[in-house]
């Protein structure tokens, strides 16, 4: 679909008023050097109308067809026509409209080269400024689809990265609540229900890319209420964050997996209980989140690789904010710190 005829308010207003500046320029030369006000008005509108028509040619054909490097000569040819027809069209009509007046009639006839010449370069130089028109405006379409392309699919992965959150804590879930129905059934059905919670949070998240760390840490304390079913008395979180953090935005279900992570290194390996802690702060224009875990170094490998959990976190990080250092993780004195940073620029209220 080609694009409209130099479709821009501004340009079609600039190369109208350019258009009458130069009629009129004609016009006035013409009544200067002598020539009646009719004579000189007509011959001005005769000749740059028929200019501004092949012009017109000459943009519309570019709007459908833009030549490839190497091949701006047959634009000039084609201009070289249509200036050369123009100018012929426009002896006609002076010599019908102007039959009695041979004195204007031999000055049109001397100065026919001098108009061929004139026509050939304002025709050209409209098909000159086509060229650029077009081929900007085709840039920015085709940067467009590029970006549309990208987005569509950058939310294709985010939502693949999203759904992968979800099974394997499921099939836990499952699993812990199949063992509690014939020894605790009243910890079982109250376990379905935090998981039902749950899993309308998530459904409900999937149409929010983003949202606030008040929202975010209460659909975090239903993952640890179905936790701590599972891991009893070991398992103890201890969550904190300054008041002005609130309001602030992060990516939907980004702590759930860090947290799931920081269980499976902190409580797989271990007998005892294990505390958690999970922090949020404002530090300038970024929220600070802080999740710590005891881990044995012996058993476990933080370092080398801690599963899809960060590995995907950080993956949607980086396709969210073209980044990749807002995510660190250190591992010293057996405890192991993740560090996650959302940039609040775009999309928080920091001030």
């Amino acid at each position: 679909m080609g694009l409209p005829l130099l479709s821009s308010t501004r340009v079609l207003t600039f190369l109208l008023t350019s258009w009458l500046i130069w009629i009129g320029l004609h016009a006035a030369t013409l009544y200067w050097l002598g020539f009646s006000l009719e004579e000189s008005a007509l011959d001005a509108a005769a000749s740059n109308v028929l200019f501004v028509l092949s012009s017109l040619i000459v943009s519309n054909t570019l709007r459908y067809y833009q030549p490839g490097r190497g091949k701006y000569f047959y634009i000039v040819v084609w201009c070289i026509l249509l200036a050369a027809l123009s100018v012929f069209l426009y002896r006609l009509l002076v010599i019908n409209y102007f039959s009695a007046n041979a004195v204007y009639l031999n000055i049109v006839e001397k100065t026919l080269v001098v108009r061929f010449c004139i026509g050939f370069l304002l025709i050209s130089g409209m098909g000159l400024l086509s060229v650029l028109w077009y081929t900007q405006q085709d840039y920015k379409e085709n940067q467009r689809r590029k970006a549309d392309a990208e987005r569509l699919a950058r939310e294709a992965e985010l939502y693949n990265l999203r759904q992968q959150l979800q099974p394997h804590f499921l099939f836990n879930s499952l699993n812990s609540i199949s063992a509690l129905i014939g020894r605790r059934p009243e910890e079982a059905r109250t376990m379905i229900y935090q998981l039902s919670d749950f899993l309308r949070g998530t459904l409900r998240k999937e149409e929010n890319e983003f949202v606030s760390l008040e929202e975010e840490l209460r659909h975090l304390q239903l993952y640890l209420d179905i936790e701590r079913v599972r891991f009893g008395h070991r398992l103890k979180t201890e969550i904190s964050k300054e008041e002005s953090c609130d309001a602030l935005i992060l990516p939907a279900m980004l702590l759930q997996p860090i947290v799931e992570n920081a269980i499976k290194f902190g409580l797989y390996d271990t007998t005892g209980e294990v505390i958690i802690t999970v922090t949020a702060a404002c530090v300038q224009n970024y929220l600070v989140l802080t999740i710590k875990n005891p881990y044995d170094p012996h058993t476990a490998r933080p370092k080398s690789g801690t599963g899809f959990g960060l590995s995907g976190i950080k993956r949607r990080l980086y396709l969210l904010f073209a980044r990749t250092d807002l995510i660190e993780t250190t591992g010293e004195n057996n405890t192991f710190t993740t560090t996650v940073k959302i940039p609040q620029n775009d999309k928080g209220n920091i001030n």
